[in-house]
Order: C-alpha cells, then structure tokens, then sequence
C-alpha cells in the first residue's frame, strides 16, 4: 500500500516520503480543525441547524481536499473559509436580512460562476500576471497575517487604546480572569518556544509535536485547577467530552436547501459578486503564498497543475452549498503541513481522513483548544515571512507593492486587501516612473488595478 501512494503521488519525485506527508497532513489538520467548532458557531447565527452544520463544514472540507489532492496533487487543504462564513450570517443574512437559503444559492452561484473560469482559464492567468516581487511579498504578508491569527486566538494580544494591545496580565489577575484567558496566554507562549526549540534541534514534526504538546500541559493544568474554562470569555475546556457520545448529526436540515429566488435582483447579484471577489482573491493569495514557500513556482513565478488546484476550489465551493455550509476555500493553515515538509496530494489525503474521521470522533477534534494551534500558526508564520528575502529592495518600484501587500493583509485582516493594494500600486509606480517601458509587464495586471480601483468606489 505505502508503495502504491509513493507511486501514485510522486513522493520522491517532489522530494518527500510516506512519513513526512503524513506528519504534514496530520498537523495541517490540527491548526485548522477549529473550523469544525466556529463554522458552526458563526453559521448557527443565521438560524442554520449547527450540528448539520458541523457536519456540512466536516464532509465539504474531505470532499473538497481530496478533490484537489487527486487533481493538482497538492498539498492544499479546503474548508469553509474564515472571513466569508461572517460575511454570510451576520452581513447577508444579519444585516440586509436575506434567508440563509438565499446566501446558499449564492454562494453555489458563485461556485458555478468559477468553475466556468477556471475551464476558461481567466484566474489561471490572473495568477500568472502577478509579478514575482509581489509573489513573494503576498507570502511574507500572509506570514504575518497568520501570525496575527495566532496571536489574537491565542488571546497574547487584544483589543486595546492603541486597537492592538498585549494582553493585559496585571488586570487579568485583578479581575479574576488570569486562570481562563492568562493561563491560555501563557501556554501559548510556552508553545511558542518549546516548538522553536524543536525546529532548532531539526526534530522531525516539530511544529505537530508543538501543539500536541500545548493542549496536554492545557489537560493538565485544567486537571490540576490552574486553568479554569470560561465560556463567556472563549475559553472552553480542553478536556474531550464523550457524555453525549460519538452520533453523528444529521444533515437533512441543510442539504440541497438554496433558495434562487431573488436571482435577477441587483442585491442578489451584489452579494454573489462579494462572495467571488473575496473568495477568488483569497484562494489566489493563499496558493501564490503557501506554492512560493514550498519552491512550488516554476522559473516565470507560475504553479503548474494550477488549473487542478482551481477547478477543486470551485467544485468544493458549489458541493459546499448543496451540504449547507459558507464558501469553501484553500486554507492558508495548509502552509503548516508544507513548513513540516508536505509536497503532494498525499498531505490532502491525509487531512480529509481526519476530517473524516472528526465525524465520529468530534469530542477529541473540538477539544483542541485555541492556544494549542497558535505556536503552530505562529512559528509558521515566521517561515513564510522568509520568503521576502527573495525580493529586490534596491528596486523600489517591485519592493514598496511587495511592502504594501505585507503590511495590508494583517493591518486589514484579509488577504485580498493585501493583493488589491499591492496590485494598484505596483500598476501606479511603474506607470508614473516610467519603468513599465523596461520591464514585460502583461496587460492583465492593468485591468486588474482598474478593477480593484472600481472595487473601492463601488462596492
């Protein structure tokens, strides 16, 4: 058997074996198996069944992951995104008060809508006209965008008078908070640099051994009473709960319910055009961002196989909405499994049995706790980071758009912010300075900046 996937996914041929695709897989799941937990959360605010969620989120995330495994063999995992699944219950449905059931139909809508661009090749040529400067820096940037997930999940830094703080010990002692949020704080700081000393050693799975090692010291502190679960603060307990058993929800309240009534109405078009724009843009970022780390680029900056990548991303999106879940997008925590050594679809594989398996295991996956995942995060980030070294920054006009883009994308807390401005100005700069002349600059990126600049205004 191990034999057949070696053959089967290439593993020597892109410089991996069994072990290390498994270890990949296993922690890319880890960092993101959040997901199982806060998708149904945030979902269930828009009147959504949250355990036919919980299994929408599950099956779409395995279905997705092992499409894109068998089709670009990639170690790219998918799952309900972060971000869009907000958008869809407190926006669409919240807000401007459409059904739950017409946010699906348009999230399907626009899952269709990028297949059919996928097979016309428009977003692999998108991907194809960024240039490497801001190819690199879309990777530094979504570096320190997940560093600052980490940060804020595992509560080290919050809300503050300067909008961002480090956490706030002293206060946290006084008011009786310090042995929820504070001691989740401190693990993660512990973890943070027990997993650094594991990647100095080079000890192989360092980052999963990171996590695995956080949420024990949590089991044992809660164990022993110094860290006390808080639900009204995000701190849950780390301990699985087995006391309603291992059934499986059921999905009957969610499948197949999208509602494509309001279809030709201006509103409908407008929300099914923010789930794309967000979603196209996110995927690209996080594929430029996680295949640049992995050396995964060919010599132009391009991904081959990326139109496996592509047409996996929509079809998990369009399957997504028929189970019942928010837009289905490549995870940017799949960067842990390719920081661990994961190269190939093996890696997917991996991580959609364990989605898998989370259905019937649900209390051990949902367990793991926040600032478990967040030295992961964390010292992934840092790797990412690396990638700016590869950029010129004696050319100002590739290095201050590769800049914008790294500063935008934990600033406003979205990676297609970060790909917007870094395309806008890397358009304007070499217009105005008048280097477009010396460099091969593709027409493409010019529609795309006028778009952007269409974006803001209109949107």
């Amino acid at each position: 058997m191990i034999n057949f996937l070696e053959k089967f996914f290439k593993l020597q041929g892109n410089g991996t074996n069994f072990r290390t695709e498994v270890l990949a897989g296993i922690t890319t799941f880890m960092t993101m198996a959040y997901i199982l937990a806060v998708n149904p959360l945030i979902l269930s605010a828009a009147g959504m069944d949250s355990g036919a969620v919980f299994v929408a989120t599950a099956l779409s995330a395995c279905l997705g992951t092992l499409i894109m495994a068998f089709c670009s063999n990639y170690p790219f995992v998918l799952a309900p995104g972060m971000g869009l699944n907000a958008f869809f219950a407190y926006t669409v449905v919240g807000q401007m008060g459409y059904s739950w059931q017409v946010a699906l139909g348009a999230v399907f809508l626009e899952g269709i809508l990028f297949l059919i661009l996928s097979l016309t090749n428009v977003r692999e040529a998108i991907f194809n006209c960024i240039p490497p400067a801001l190819k690199f820096g879309v990777s530094g940037g979504i570096g320190l965008f997940i560093t600052f997930i980490g940060l804020q999940s595992a509560k080290l830094v919050v809300d503050g008078p300067t909008l961002v703080s480090l956490y706030p010990f002293k206060a946290a002692i006084a008011n009786g908070e310090f042995f929820s949020t504070g001691i989740g704080a401190v693990l993660a700081i512990l973890g943070v640099l027990f997993t650094a000393v594991l990647l100095a050693k080079k000890v192989p799975g360092a980052i999963l051994w990171g996590i695995v090692a956080t949420w024990f010291a949590g089991m044992g502190c809660e164990v022993i009473g110094v860290y006390v679960p808080n639900p009204h603060l995000g701190m849950f307990s780390v301990m699985p709960d087995f006391s309603r058993g291992l059934s499986v929800p059921s999905l009957a309240p969610t499948i197949m319910q999208m509602d494509f009534s309001g279809i030709f109405t201006f509103n409908f078009v407008t929300i099914m055009l923010s789930f794309m724009f967000v979603d196209l843009f996110d995927t690209l970022g996080t594929l430029i961002g996680v295949a640049s780390k992995a050396n995964m680029l060919d010599r132009y900056g391009r991904l081959p196989k990326i139109r496996g990548a592509l047409l996996a991303d929509s079809i998990a999106t369009a399957g997504g909405a028929m189970l019942g879940t928010s837009t289905v997008t490549t995870f940017v925590e799949s960067s842990a499994g390719v920081a661990v050594g994961g190269r190939t679809g093996l890696t997917g594989v991996v991580s959609a049995g364990l989605f898998a398996i989370s259905l019937f295991l649900s209390p051990i996956f949902l367990a793991i706790p926040a600032f478990a995942t967040a030295p992961a995060l964390i010292t992934v980030g840092f790797m990412m980071l690396t990638s700016i070294m590869n950029i010129d920054f004696t050319d100002f006009s590739e290095a201050i758009p590769a800049f914008l883009a790294i500063i935008a994308m934990p600033f406003t807390y979205s990676i297609s912010e970060g790909i917007s401005l870094g395309v806008i100005s890397y358009v304007l700069i070499h217009l105005t300075s008048g280097n477009y002349r010396f460099k091969n600059i593709g027409g493409i990126i010019y529609i795309l900046a006028v778009l952007f600049v269409l974006k803001y205004i209109f949107v």
